[in-house]
């Protein structure tokens, strides 16, 4: 009888513990793989804007965004999924991603700037007001301008302007953007050369990636590797990011969101 009880508790104590294991599975597979705990290179952010496509081949993703709490550990959703647009080509690895390609870098990101043709809408972060004159430079036989904001066409720049976005020729997509750091020369290593009327890096990004990476306003489909967004959404995110914040944005099929 005693080793009957004593079976009897073991296989209890036995079945207690599956049920916890399977409760915890149960509850960690309750946790999307774009929630922020899932995502390995969010590090002090406490803002984070996650871009999930479809598939690698796909240009249709979904953008999720999430604040951290006062707690340090919950994360909140700060908006409703919202529908997305990315790289007509799909995406690419961020270290393989070649220029030209219509493919979105997948990868984990900082936002630092923001940028448009109209005044910004009440954002926190740094806005810069676009007009006719102003360029983002993609020209890869000069490095020190690449992937960089250049504020006019100066007579004297080094740079072409054939390999450049005139941001007034996207009156749509480019009201209202964020820029992306990818593939970015580092801040500090930027300085204003008025000689050239143009700013340049002691940096300088890599000119075979790719450069003018934004979150921007959806155009008529897919992008050239951005992403997109409805004009509305655009402004709520550009309202609430704060760099005090540290925003991320990380960017991935949902397959490949546990690599990035």
């Amino acid at each position: 009888m005693r080793r009957l009880l004593a079976a009897g508790i073991v296989l209890g104590a036995v079945a207690a513990g599956l049920g916890v294991v399977r409760a915890l599975s149960a509850e960690a597979a309750a946790v999307p793989p774009y929630h922020p705990t899932r995502l390995a290179k969010v590090a002090d952010s406490r803002q984070v804007v996650v871009v999930v496509g479809r598939s690698r081949g796909s240009s249709y993703s979904t953008v999720y965004t999430y604040q951290l709490g006062a707690d340090g550990r919950t994360w909140t959703a700060k908006f409703p999924a919202m529908a997305a647009r990315n790289g007509y080509a799909g995406w690419a690895w961020a270290g393989q991603r070649i220029q030209d390609s219509g493919t979105t870098p997948m990868g984990t990101f900082r936002i630092t700037e923001t940028f448009g043709l109209k005044n910004g809408p009440s954002t926190k972060m740094p806005w810069t007001r676009a007009d006719a004159n102003d360029y983002w430079v993609g020209d890869n036989k000069d490095p020190k301008t690449y992937n960089m904001f250049q504020p006019s066409a100066s007579s004297k720049r080094t740079w072409r302007t054939g390999e450049a976005e005139r941001l007034a020729a996207y009156p749509t997509q480019y009201e209202f953007a964020a820029v992306i750091d990818y593939n970015r020369p580092a801040p500090a290593s930027i300085t204003w050369d008025a000689a050239h009327g143009q700013y340049v890096t002691g940096r300088p990004a890599n000119v075979k990636r790719g450069s003018a990476i934004f979150l921007h306003v959806k155009g008529s489909g897919s992008t050239a590797g951005c992403v997109s967004l409805s004009r509305a959404d655009v402004i709520k995110v550009l309202r609430w990011l704060d760099p005090a914040q540290l925003p991320r944005i990380v960017m991935a099929p949902t397959a490949d969101l546990g690599k990035v």
